[in-house]
């Protein structure tokens, strides 16, 4: 925080010294001329704002260059980081090369008087060069980009564990596959009460129909006994509404095959998502509301959540929480999922921790969720 604060003063320190000097120029100079020694002043100030420019980026690499990849804890984190030295090797190489020659050119070519600039109109070669070179450089960047992506989508997932993650402003859930490793058929058109997620099983299709028709019910009593007009219009209204969501949801349990039900019926629902080390997992990613990102950075994970449709991407774990915690001397750290798309008010505080565990620690774990958090018990 104080370096931050030094290098603002610093920025506005010289703005003042600059506007200072523009001031004193206006008053002094005479009409629509600039003499060589304004020229030769600005010069000076150009070429010092670049040395400063390159000691600031030597500055901030040597004092920050740790932090902008934190340590990566899955099988395909390596070529991520490959891919991001690479891109940021070229970027830099760049900067280094034309930051001088910006500023350089700008002081040694400065206005003189007697000295007249060349007009050129074209230059074939110059032209050629400047467009070819930064095609190849994109060209090789993106070549590399699809392969590294490619490498990471199509591995092999017929023996991933499977997890559904679900966002909705301002949270994420998590859910298990169970021993069958099949999630069961969602839809958010059966999210309700303790349905969340509007998994479609034969348990939560009962409860919800039974709440409908619970409402249904007490409408109805209501709209018997009122006189006032306006009142029993807007009743009807409602009970027309909860008709035709009790309908579809009707719909949508006959068209969903009895193995979906049963698949249905052993998915476990958490808060706190726990993984494995070492075992590959299948992420299914849904959204109830607006568009948001799954972000797990030291997974190097991110997927966007779809209204509308489903998203997926695998990794395995390779480094538990404790291991992590031990490598960072570290006893508070914690793995987390993160919303990486501005999503609403409180998108800051959309997170979810992530704890990776042994199979044994996993093993346990889970099986205190089955008593408790299965959609049997919904």
């Amino acid at each position: 925080m104080i370096k931050l604060l030094i290098v603002l003063v610093a920025i506005i320190f010289i703005a003042q010294v600059v506007r200072v000097f523009e001031i004193s120029n206006f008053i002094t100079k005479t009409k629509n001329e600039v003499s060589d020694q304004s020229n030769h002043i600005n010069g000076i100030l150009l070429l010092l704002a670049g040395i400063g420019l390159l000691i600031f980026f030597f500055w901030q690499r040597a004092a920050w260059m740790d932090q902008t990849l934190q340590i990566s804890a899955s099988e395909h984190g390596p070529i991520i980081d490959s891919l991001w030295d690479t891109t940021m090797g070229l970027i830099i190489v760049v900067f280094l090369i034309l930051t001088p020659m910006l500023f350089g050119i700008a002081f040694f070519y400065r206005g003189k008087e007697n000295n007249k600039a060349s007009y050129i109109t074209h230059n074939n070669k110059l032209e050629f060069f400047w467009t070819a070179i930064p095609a190849v450089v994109l060209l090789v960047l993106i070549s590399y980009g699809l392969a590294v992506w490619g490498k990471i989508v199509n591995q092999d997932i017929s023996d991933a564990m499977v997890i559904e993650i679900y966002a909705k402003q301002f949270n994420w859930t998590a859910r298990y596959a169970g021993e069958d490793n099949q999630l069961g058929r969602a839809d958010v058109r059966f999210v309700g009460g303790k349905n969340e997620l509007g998994v479609i099983s034969t348990t939560t299709h009962k409860s919800q129909l039974e709440a409908i028709d619970a409402k249904i019910s007490n409408l109805n009593n209501e709209l018997n006994n009122s006189d006032n007009t306006a009142k029993k219009k807007l009743l009807s209204k409602r009970i027309q509404k909860l008709d035709k969501k009790k309908k579809t949801l009707m719909t949508y349990f006959v068209t969903t095959s009895m193995d979906q039900l049963l698949s249905a019926e052993d998915d476990i629902i958490t808060k706190e998502l726990h993984l494995p080390v070492g075992k590959k997992v299948l992420f299914k990613f849904r959204s109830q509301d607006v568009l948001h990102s799954a972000y797990l950075p030291h997974f190097r994970v991110q997927m966007n959540c779809v209204p509308g449709t489903t998203t997926q991407f695998a990794f395995t774990p390779t480094i538990t929480t404790s291991d992590m915690k031990k490598e960072l001397d570290d006893e508070s750290f914690e793995y987390v999922m993160l919303c990486n798309k501005i999503c609403g008010a409180a998108h800051y505080n959309m997170q979810m921790k992530v704890v990776v565990e042994t199979e044994e620690e996993y093993n346990k774990w889970i099986a205190t969720q089955e008593e408790s958090n299965s959609i049997s018990n919904l």
